[in-house]
């Protein structure tokens, strides 16, 4: 077939054209300058809760990092839908279902918690770990209203010949690392040999191998291991301590929510029935 040449366009046509598509660039770009005005931001990946007014790492859920196991405040359940149970996850679970969003726990060491690692990094919105309140952790995270008094007790064998503590001088006192336990260990126990574990998993089975005689630690999990057999809560400790929900430093409509959840807690007897399912000496 014999090619063609086809016939140039006239050059108003061109002239028009060129015009058409200035304009069309021009209107691109005054769109974009103006979307500043009417946009969110897309530098936050986190969804609101609805009608709660919060913001979550992940959209709907409200993400909860604990140190496990730590019973009877956080353990591993696999017939939960969580995944976890205990009185922490039930704090939670209930404060989640007010502020309608799924619950969703990740198992943390404690030290990042307490230090402000864990929430920093955005790897939960709150810290629910059997944290004591103090100014010290108050420099690096915001903590709810406290919602658990408690108290430190020592923990020894069945037949221990130690029955205070003032009978640690020389003995190893199994701790864990970053809690006011171990502080008060370090104030109050003189000459004890203080050993420090990651976790109380460590500690318990420290203490069961002999490789400490005694564990210093908050009372409720003594009395846990206590219920086990073959262990006694020897002395307990006054401290005026409160167990708070640590969130990252600034977030201040997730605290003030999370407040308003368990005064509506306290007020509608759900903290009484989730206190009495694991603290009800009845």
């Amino acid at each position: 077939m014999a090619s063609r040449t086809l016939p140039r366009p006239a050059r108003g046509i061109v002239r028009s054209s060129v015009a058409l598509v200035s304009t069309l660039a021009l209107a691109t770009v005054l769109t974009a300058c103006g979307s500043d005005d009417g946009g969110g931001s897309g530098a936050d990946d986190g969804g609101s809760s609805g009608g709660s007014g919060v913001t979550t790492i992940a959209s709907g859920t409200l993400t909860v990092c604990s140190d496990v196991p730590y019973p009877p405040f956080e353990d591993f359940d696999e017939s939960s839908e969580s995944g976890f149970k205990g009185f922490d996850i039930d704090i939670v679970q209930a404060i989640a279902d007010g502020l309608e969003l799924e619950l969703a726990v990740k198992d943390s060491s404690f030290d990042a918690l307490q230090s402000g690692q864990a929430l920093n990094a955005n790897q939960c919105d709150l810290a629910a770990s059997a944290m004591t309140i103090t100014d010290e952790r108050k420099a690096a995270l915001d903590f709810s209203d406290g919602y658990y008094d408690s108290e430190q007790s020592l923990l020894v064998p069945e037949g221990s010949d130690i029955t205070s503590i003032e009978d640690l001088d020389g003995v190893k006192v199994g701790v864990q690392q970053g809690t006011t336990g171990k502080a008060y260990a370090e104030e109050n126990a003189s000459g004890a040999d203080i050993v420090s574990f990651p976790s109380d998993a460590e500690m318990f089975q420290a203490i069961k191998a002999g490789q400490v005689d005694a564990l210093l630690q908050d009372l409720p999990v003594n009395l846990d291991h206590q219920k086990a057999g073959g262990f006694t809560v020897v002395e307990t400790y006054s401290t005026d301590e409160q167990y708070g929900l640590a969130m990252k430093k600034g977030n201040t409509a997730l605290v003030e929510a999370v407040n308003e959840q368990l005064a509506e807690m306290r007020e509608d007897g759900t903290y009484d029935e989730i206190y009495n399912t694991y603290f009800s000496t009845e």
